[in-house]
């Protein structure tokens, strides 16, 4: 059992004691120093905070304590009910309240929830505000609201609908063009609220399609990760012959992945990729995303004249860096587009819609597409270590091992070379290194990172 604190909010499997998993004793305290930050940090203009939550089993528990414990810390409550991330983000911001709790574990399995906390932005807190709450829990410098200064409850499940509206009104959404493609897609919605707010989207932008694990009832059908070895079912369907495109999202709608007309992956990586061209084609600019995602959103950047920027890895963290350098989009390698026009969140709404008038736009086939694009392989690897190694030193020393090639450093060490990049992180949560490195092909992108797992293999023996 495990409860994971961190600065982008509390994670952990359900059941278990007090202190080491995701409970509702620890959901009350959590919930309330969260509350205690709003309003000490003076954020608190509306005195209501929105709760959403995507369909897992264990959600309606903890939708039930974050709700009693926000309105005894003197909060009024806008339950917007299952939806997507994305959608519970612009439902702060459209609301016009003070912050927002997100009950989702993303792509984590069944037995895992969190909460995930945001500002009034409907954005997610910064690194020195989720420290604060942190601090505040651990604390536990708090305190309830009188019986006369209880906060209310109230449901509004308008924002889905409110969603889709606002994503039709971007103006690189072209429904029109959609529905004279007539496009024919298959959909794994994996049994979360993707089969709830997909299908308007679907409808209003005149798309034929077919919903695979599309009862939100929180029962996955297989691992949530949008990644090719859990997507087998949706695989063999297109490889049928009877679709245009496949649609994957995770449990709460922020990531996506696509499988071409031949059942064949996209690439997750690519998500991104496509629909950044898209846009820049129509809107030049800057993009941003994380050092372990592909090189591929750099080249169709220069390509239409913009610059490219990396940003360490974790969603806020890049989208601070969008506002620096005022990127028209960015987002994560994973599947997450950040469309500063809708909002600063990953969303696959926006990005299915944005890849639709793409594709309607080209006239072509998915794989197609994807031809069009550089071509680029990434492998992912780890080296497991001992809770004593000391992992700031070992990425010191590689650092200064490459010092002669471009490094990067906000982020454990990324090295780039001329024609591939290697990145190693250590996690926050394991004894481990990630080792993610990328070039032209994937035997090539394997060699690299192992051999850097083997320098790090040697400096631990040394150690």
């Amino acid at each position: 059992m495990t409860l994971i604190k961190s600065i982008s909010g509390i994670r952990g499997t359900i059941g278990g004691r007090p202190g080491d998993t995701l409970n509702p004793l620890d959901i009350v305290k959590f919930t309330t120093a969260y509350a205690t930050f709003i309003r000490r940090s003076n954020r608190s203009a509306s005195g209501r905070i929105v709760v959403g939550r995507d369909a897992r089993i264990s959600g309606e528990m903890v939708r039930s304590v974050v709700c009693g414990t926000l309105m005894g810390c003197g909060y009024d409550v806008t339950d917007i009910g299952p939806a997507s991330t994305p959608t519970t983000e612009l439902a702060v911001r459209m609301s016009g309240a003070d912050g927002g709790i997100i009950i989702t574990a993303s792509h984590n399995p069944r037995q895992w929830n969190a909460l995930k906390l945001l500002n009034a932005e409907g954005e997610f807190l910064t690194a020195a505000d989720g420290a604060e709450v942190l601090d505040i829990a651990e604390r536990e410098d708090f305190d309830y609201a009188d019986v006369d200064s209880l906060g209310h409850y109230t449901e509004d499940k308008s924002f889905d609908r409110k969603h889709v509206e606002s994503v039709l009104a971007l103006q690189l959404v072209n429904a029109d063009i959609i529905r004279k493609a007539n496009f024919r897609v298959c959909v794994d919605a994996i049994n979360s609220v993707g089969g709830i707010i997909l299908p308007p989207l679907l409808d209003a932008l005149g798309v034929n399609y077919t919903i695979l694990n599309g009862k939100a009832d929180g029962d996955f059908a297989h691992n949530p990760e949008p990644l090719e070895k859990n997507l087998g079912g949706i695989m063999q369907e297109m490889a049928k012959g009877s679709y245009d495109l496949g649609i994957v999202v995770d449990p709460d709608v922020d990531r996506l992945a696509f499988i071409c007309e031949d059942g064949k992956m996209f690439g997750e990586e690519y998500t991104l990729v496509s629909i950044a061209d898209y846009v820049l084609s129509r809107t030049p600019g800057n993009t941003v995303s994380n050092l372990s995602s592909t090189r591929a959103l750099r080249d169709v950047t220069e390509r239409n004249g913009g610059t490219y920027t990396a940003a360490a890895v974790g969603e806020v963290n890049v989208t601070t860096k969008m506002k620096e350098v005022g990127a028209v989009i960015g987002g994560e390698g994973n599947g997450g587009v950040i469309y500063p026009e809708s909002h600063y969140g990953r969303d696959a709404i926006v990005g299915i819609a944005l890849f639709l008038t793409h594709l309607a736009t080209k006239g072509c086939r998915v794989s197609e597409l994807r031809a069009s694009l550089p071509d680029y392989f990434i492998a992912k690897n780890r080296i497991d270590l001992t809770p004593q190694t000391d992992v700031d030193a070992i990425l010191e020393k590689v650092k200064e091992l490459y010092k002669d090639e471009r490094v990067n450093d906000i982020d454990g060490v990324k090295i780039d070379f001329p024609d591939k990049w290697v990145h190693l992180r250590k996690s926050n949560t394991e004894p481990i290194i990630r080792v993610y490195s990328e070039a032209t092909t994937m035997a090539e992108a394997d060699e690299l990172g192992k051999k850097l797992m083997q320098v790090v293999y040697d400096m631990t023996k040394a150690q």
